[in-house]
């Protein structure tokens, strides 16, 4: 709940400027001929009028601050020649047209109007302490009201500042809504492709082996099985980072390379030979790089099982120095000829060739997130395809395997 003195800022604030400044007129006015009535002398009307002219341009001092004051001014000027006696002690007027002068007008008109009022104080004023008074309270009042015009100027500026981080904020969050919405297909790709291509070969090739050997087409019914099994593990994985916030994650960890063995087993199932050689080092690995290169090798057997017609898969997974290496080559028939002529060359265009989607993209869209980068195309001699990534380990672990 706001205090009094939010809440009286809050109203003066939303009042009409034209009743406020009226209001200050009405004073103004009052004050000046509050001075002429208990002067010594009996004045006439006219120097009744002269007395609330001085204050009747106010109600526009925000529209043309300069012409009111010269309005005013010039009022109060004939009222001083014709009754000096008359004028207040403290003409409020003056104090808002400066005021108002220092704060809305221009730079050039602001400093004009001080050294002309300065002078006029010094020469109008009949003795050295009424010319004193009359400088400190117009140059108190333009200092004000330089204080004020410099206060709106932070507060424009802050609030552009405000405007600013929100729409950074904005744009970071839609930003960031995109990586985590190309994340996520990113990952529902790789385990379903995965996955399904599997399940495909081994389906297909259940009738033809029922007959003639049972226990083959078991292992291949296992192994739709066993696919369908972990594909649904994975995406209960993925998904959950989709449920509602507040609700228990159901998140399994992210993938690591320890569970290569089985990814390479569930491939072997199908009938190809997997040679696997798998090198972690002494010390942990960081959870990203064992995730992306996880991912790398799952994405380059499915391709394989895919397309490649091989017979053979060798997957090379070793710590080298600073860099996790990650090697998959086959046996199959590699890339076809009309894909690797002069306009299909170089890592980036070759990504794509093979499976005809975002599969290889994405291995090289993993390796980049972890800093590395990775290629793919013909094998040693034009023979098989060959996906090698190079995934940096951090500079927390190098430095302390190099400072060990």
């Amino acid at each position: 709940m706001a205090g009094p003195a939010e809440y009286w800022r809050e109203r003066v604030a939303g009042a009409n400027p034209y009743l406020v400044d009226g209001l200050l007129a009405a004073g103004s006015a009052a004050v000046s001929l509050w001075a002429v009535f208990h002067d010594d002398t009996a004045w006439g009307w006219w120097v009744y009028a002269l007395a609330a002219g001085t204050a009747l341009p106010l109600p526009w001092r925000r529209r043309a601050p300069v012409a009111v004051m010269t309005l005013s001014g010039g009022v109060s000027a004939a009222l001083s020649v014709v009754a000096h006696s008359a004028m207040p002690q403290l003409p409020l007027y003056a104090v808002i047209c400066l005021y108002t002068v220092a704060d809305r007008a221009r730079d050039w008109q602001r400093w004009t109007v001080l050294a002309v009022t300065v002078a006029a104080n010094v020469v109008g004023t009949h003795s050295p302490n009424g010319a004193l008074f009359s400088l400190l309270t117009s140059v108190g009042a333009f200092v004000f009201g330089c204080l004020v015009r410099e206060l709106r100027r932070l507060a424009r500026v802050e609030a552009e500042r405000a405007r600013e981080a929100g729409r950074r904020a904005a744009s970071d969050a839609a930003r960031a809504v995109a990586e985590e919405r190309a994340r996520i297909a990113r990952e529902m790709h790789d385990i379903l492709a995965h996955a399904v291509s599997l399940m495909v070969i081994q389906a297909e090739a259940g009738p033809v082996v029922v007959r003639g050997d049972p226990e083959r087409a078991i292992r291949a019914f296992d192994t739709i099985a066993d696919s369908g099994r972990d594909a649904m593990v994975q995406l209960r994985r993925v998904l959950g980072v989709l449920k509602e916030e507040g609700s228990a994650p159901e998140l399994a960890p992210q993938p690591r390379l320890a569970e290569l063995p089985a990814l390479a087993e569930r491939v072997r199932r199908t009938g190809l030979r997997v040679e696997l050689e798998l090198d972690g080092g002494a010390g942990p690995l960081p959870a990203d790089v064992e995730a992306a290169g996880y991912r790398i090798v799952q994405e380059a057997l499915t391709n394989t099982v895919k397309h490649a017609d091989a017979t053979r898969i060798s997957v090379r997974v070793v710590r080298e120095g600073a860099e996790l290496a990650v090697l998959v080559s086959d046996d199959g028939r590699g890339v076809r000829p009309e894909r690797t002529g002069p306009n299909r060359t170089g890592s980036d265009r070759t990504m794509g060739d093979r499976s005809g989607g975002r599969g290889l993209v994405g291995i090289r869209e993993r390796a980049a997130a972890c800093g590395g980068r990775a290629e793919a195309g013909p094998g040693p001699a034009g023979r098989g395809f060959l996906v090698s990534a190079r995934l940096p380990l951090g500079t927390d672990e190098v430095a302390g395997r190099t400072g060990g």
